[in-house]
């Protein structure tokens, strides 16, 4: 009887061990198949939007006797870039005064990968690794052939400069003394699109192959708030809206050679801005013309699947009247890159 018992547990047994392997057996089975068709869904997803960026990437609206697109689709980007900042104030209240300030030039280096056209980069500067910069900029860049924009917003904290007021001594502010955040947007749209390439400049994701040039409409915005406290206390604060028309041109004297400078003037069409001195406000008046210019140069060579270039981006600002009150900005960036295509 005890035989039997046992031979009956040992049964059971051996069905409990068969069932679990099977119930494992199975799960393992229904986890490599859901594995195969989410990595096949993942697979078919990639394809999908492969196939979208190929077909928008290589069925542009272009003359290919004057541009055309890099026969690979992937790129290695390195870049080092240099920008900068200057205002200027000058109008009368009580006295004539004139005022300039800069802002300690930036540079970084930075390293980008991309493809067919889209950049992710990051960029380093070794002056804030150590401790000597403090301030931070922020760049968005995108253009195509018919249209495109950039973004620039910037918040600085080591201006240095002067402050001049007739029959006063110059006033030296030193570094830490102003503060100022400033936005720049500007963006155009290029009439000649099939001929002329803004990104063979800038972007090196077309390469123009004859010179081409084309009328651009623009459009530009810059915002700023600024404090100042060192023997006066001072505000500034800025909205302007600009509208206008320009030109741009690629020069291509040479086989693997491209030449870009292009100019985009606009009218301010809405103005709101103000100094505060010590608590007393004083409006920036509208008087025509009012501008924003954004200006633009580039120099790219091209190496079989290598590259190299500089290029170059300079706002300038100018409201109100210097009778009155007026106020200027530059702001300006310069980037020297190399980058192979693979």
């Amino acid at each position: 009887m005890f035989f039997l018992k046992h031979k009956r547990n040992l049964i059971f047994d051996r069905h409990s061990v068969i069932v679990r392997l099977t119930v494992v057996c199975f799960l393992l089975f229904v986890s490599t198949i859901s594995s195969r068709i989410q990595a096949q869904g993942v697979k078919r997803l990639l394809h999908r939007a492969d196939s979208v960026l190929s077909y928008r990437y290589y069925h542009s609206e272009i003359d290919t006797n004057y541009i055309i697109r890099p026969t690979t689709k992937w790129t290695v980007l390195c870049r080092f870039n240099l920008s900068g900042s200057t205002i200027r104030t000058e109008g009368y209240s009580t006295a004539h005064f004139t005022s300039e300030v800069k802002a300690a030039n930036k540079g970084t280096a930075s390293i980008g990968l991309g493809y067919m056209g889209l950049m992710a980069s990051l960029a380093m500067n070794p002056a804030q690794l150590w401790g000597k910069y403090r301030d931070y900029e922020y760049n968005l860049n995108s253009y195509s052939n018919r249209t495109g924009f950039d973004i620039i917003y910037q918040d600085a904290r080591n201006y240095s400069g002067w402050h001049e007021r007739e029959n006063s001594e110059r006033i030296e502010f030193p570094n830490d003394v102003l503060t100022m955040k400033t936005l720049n947007i500007n963006g155009y749209y290029a009439f000649n699109y099939r001929k002329f390439s803004y990104p063979a400049a800038f972007s090196q994701s077309y390469i123009q192959k004859r010179s081409a040039g084309s009328l651009l409409l623009a459009a530009s915005f810059q915002g700023q708030q600024g404090t100042a406290e060192h023997v006066m206390k001072s505000k500034i604060k800025t909205f302007n809206i600009g509208l206008g028309a320009g030109y741009g041109y690629n020069w291509v004297p040479a086989r693997n050679w491209l030449f870009h400078i292009s100019a985009l003037p606009t009218f301010i069409v809405y103005n709101h801005a103000s100094i505060t001195t010590d608590g007393d406000r004083k409006p920036i008046r509208y008087k025509f013309p009012e501008v924003i210019i954004t200006g633009r140069g580039a120099i790219v060579h091209q190496m079989k699947r290598f590259f190299a270039g500089a290029s170059m981006v300079f706002n300038f600002t100018s409201i109100g009247d210097k009778d009155d009150a007026m106020l200027q900005n530059i702001k300006w960036r310069n980037r020297m890159f190399v980058g192979y295509r693979f």
